[in-house]
């Protein structure tokens, strides 16, 4: 439980740093604080990226890179998802068939990493096969 909600956490701030440094970058230049530059939406965006990868190094302790890694593509998915909705961007039937596409490889690599399997006492966050290695 505590992955899934780790993940969640990582994924939401994804999407809001995302979201945010989108905003930033629709600022004109003459209206950006800092040099004329940097929007404080993109401030913003990179602080909630930074708690994101700190949460996702938390993960890191939880679970392999390579399975972290690939579940952690769900948020290409939300963040598709959140600028149509936040922002009015359209998701063509292309970009529908790329997201079952990532959907379909994060359940291969889940099945294949034995997530998907129930847990017995004794094993550890990586899997019972590791330990007989």
């Amino acid at each position: 439980m505590r992955i899934f909600l780790a993940f969640a956490l990582m994924i939401a701030c994804t999407v809001v740093g995302n979201i945010f440094m989108k905003l930033g970058a629709s600022v004109p230049f003459a209206e950006r604080p800092l040099l004329g530059l940097v929007a404080w939406q993109s401030c913003a965006g990179v602080a909630v990226f930074a708690a994101a990868v700190i949460i996702y190094s938390i993960v890191l302790q939880w679970m392999p890179l390579n399975v972290a890694q690939s579940f952690a593509a769900l948020q290409f998915i939300a963040v598709i998802i959140a600028s149509a909705w936040f922002l009015g961007e359209p998701i063509s039937g292309v970009r529908w068939l790329g997201i079952m596409l990532i959907v379909a490889g994060i359940i291969a690599v889940g099945m294949s990493g034995g997530l998907f399997e129930p847990t017995r006492a004794g094993d550890t966050a990586t899997g019972s096969s590791q330990q007989a290695s």
